[in-house]
């Protein structure tokens, strides 16, 4: 059962979806996870795949667009911001626990890939979130800052000239996340496992979804650059923490900042790695995704 919500955050509202079991007793408030999905991808995919699975193992799970994403308002669209996303999942909180049939003190977060680092970023300092569970998590920052051919500091002074250019003219850069056809990343070079899987995921009817636009706003990119979403983790985060990574090694690097994050909780409580599974197969192949999800329900049967 779903139910299609209009969740606040200031002047503008986020488009979410509740995913519920759909034999409840009214009687017992139930345990919720609100879902930090993605970098690009929208609530109908990856979020959906778990939140769906979650609510059948009797867990209600919230599953929304970003703000500037989606259907969810704000302006300027496909901005990439890591603290709005952050933010987006405390007021995910706020909604879940003025709703109906809720347990306002057992409340958890999923974080996938980008998401997974947004996820524990926001549990450090929000602590109404009581358990964190991270599937193939990604400090988005590190990505970025690493994948800088020239070094950031290099891209930041491109960043800025670019920045200075859009206040020139009056309009604003937007990028692809990936290349939009296989064609398109055969022809920039781009073969490697886990780009042509992402490009399958996203972009095919395997996973492709009319508002995922696959754009992101050119001045997202130097707030990533300076992001690290795993800062003072060490310190702060004092929740149950889960950690499911892909047991092929790719280039998302999801798998070291997976184990650094697990090196560096205070209260890491279950660790698994899934032999075979590539980034992107955790997304939606169902092996993949039931195995991760059993384990899961599990923790947060545990810690919530």
């Amino acid at each position: 059962m779903i139910q299609h919500l209009g969740i606040p955050r200031g002047p503008i509202n986020l488009a979410a979806n509740l995913h519920l079991p759909d034999n409840t007793d009214s009687s017992a408030p139930l345990s919720a996870v609100v879902l930090s999905t993605p970098g690009s991808s929208v609530k109908e995919q990856i979020g959906a795949n778990y939140a769906s699975r979650l609510a059948a193992c009797g867990i209600a799970a919230l599953v929304l667009d970003p703000a500037h994403q989606g259907q969810s308002e704000g302006e300027p669209r496909d901005l990439e911001d890591p603290y709005r996303r952050g933010e987006d999942i405390s007021y995910a909180v706020d909604a879940l626990i003025t709703t109906p049939g809720i347990d306002p003190r057992r409340i958890g977060v999923l974080g996938i890939c980008a998401g997974g680092g947004y996820a524990v970023h926001t549990a450090r300092t929000d602590h109404r979130i009581k358990a964190v569970g991270t599937v193939v998590p990604v400090n988005i920052g590190n990505a970025f800052r690493s994948f800088s051919p020239n070094g950031p500091t290099a891209t930041l002074d491109a960043l800025a000239e670019a920045r200075t250019e859009e206040a020139r003219s009056g309009e604003m850069a937007r990028f692809n996340w990936l290349p939009d056809t296989l064609e398109d990343a055969a022809a920039a070079g781009l073969t490697d496992i886990d780009t042509t899987e992402a490009i399958t995921y996203y972009r095919t009817e395997r996973g492709s979804n009319e508002h995922s636009t696959n754009r992101r706003l050119l001045r997202s990119d130097s707030l990533l650059l300076g992001y690290d979403a795993f800062h003072l983790a060490d310190k702060l985060m004092a929740q149950p923490l889960q950690v499911i990574l892909a047991g092929r090694i790719g280039n998302t690097g999801s798998y070291d900042m997976g184990m650094q994050l697990w090196k560096l909780a205070p209260n890491p409580v279950d660790l698994m790695v899934i032999d075979g599974a590539g980034h992107y197969e955790m997304y939606d192949d169902p092996a993949y995704v039931d195995a991760a999800v059993e384990r899961l329900t599990s923790f947060y049967a545990n810690n919530l």
